[in-house]
């Protein structure tokens, strides 16, 4: 099992007044090595996402601005963060992250991201602390170079896959499944292939429930050559955006579902990570750890 891992995903790195902050990324690969889950060996540093990788999934128009810096203030604030080129870059390591554990899942079963999962991005536009859309451009890179022919995009995060769907929305090539707070951002939802809403404050039983009825069936109907999973830990119930209620337990149960269903298949498996915002960062690097944790269990 391999995991991608730059310097610049973390939080320290970015310059003063431009973090995101999210010291998880530096806390998480520390928590995993300590406890003997990973090896310094299972990291890996993804390269940088070239220019051609960009274009064949956001604009041209969107990449000059962000090459030259010139968004528009209303374009700054709905990517939510000031911007920097330091951000940019970092949002192409991370990007490229996503694609290598994706190809290197297509060889040995599993890979995963540290960072990623940014599904708020569009073709033409960031939103919601997302540059880049790594799953669509992992999915448009593994369909351009003809390394699969079906893609299941199954996105737990708490906050729906907006951008992913619209950047999919006429590609059954692939089937995008987004399970996420009814009534949580964004306000205005786009159109998965199938959306499923969960109510504020549900708990462990019922939201694995309401996956367990969806998940099998749609790996069934799909046949998908690979699945990339957005694993988001923002659906804990101490999260401070989530509104959620479910427990580190069910959502580890959560991973499993995930996990077991696609090992039983011999259905390679890329993941990115999401959001985390619980108010103790250890509520956050557990749950994160846990998905590693599992992975580890069934793909070794």
């Amino acid at each position: 099992m391999k995991v991608a891992f730059s310097p610049v995903y973390s939080y320290n790195r970015l310059p003063e007044g431009h973090r995101f902050p999210m010291e998880k990324y530096d806390l998480l690969p520390q928590q995993l090595i300590l406890e003997g889950t990973l090896t310094e060996g299972d990291f890996f540093a993804p390269r940088f996402l070239s220019e051609a990788e960009i274009l064949r999934t956001h604009t041209a128009a969107y990449w000059q601005k962000l090459k030259e810096g010139t968004l528009t203030k209303k374009e700054i604030r709905a990517m939510g963060f000031p911007y920097h080129p330091a951000l940019i870059n970092r949002g192409r390591y991370i990007s490229k992250g996503t694609l290598e554990c994706a190809l290197y899942a297509l060889e040995n079963g599993c890979a995963l991201n540290i960072a990623g999962g940014t599904h708020h991005a569009y073709a033409e536009r960031g939103e919601g602390f997302c540059i880049f859309n790594d799953f669509a451009i992992t999915a448009n890179e593994l369909l351009y170079h003809q390394k699969v022919k079906q893609i299941l995009i199954i996105d737990l995060d708490v906050h729906q896959g907006n951008g992913t769907a619209k950047i999919f929305e006429n590609r059954p090539e692939v089937y995008t499944f987004s399970m996420h707070g009814a009534h949580n951002y964004p306000l205005k939802k786009e159109a998965s292939d199938l959306d499923v809403g969960v109510p504020d404050k549900i708990a462990d039983a019922e939201y694995l429930a309401t996956l367990a009825v969806e998940l099998i069936p749609l790996i069934e109907k799909v046949k998908p050559d690979i699945v990339l999973y957005l694993s988001g830990v923002d659906i804990l119930s101490t999260d401070k955006l989530g509104r959620l209620g479910v427990s580190i337990a069910g959502c580890k149960k959560r991973d499993e579902m995930v996990f077991e269903a696609c090992h039983k298949r011999q259905i390679p498996i890329a993941v990115s990570m999401g959001g985390g915002y619980s108010v103790h960062i250890k509520d956050i690097v557990e749950a994160h750890a846990n998905t590693f944790r599992v992975a580890k269990w069934f793909f070794g």
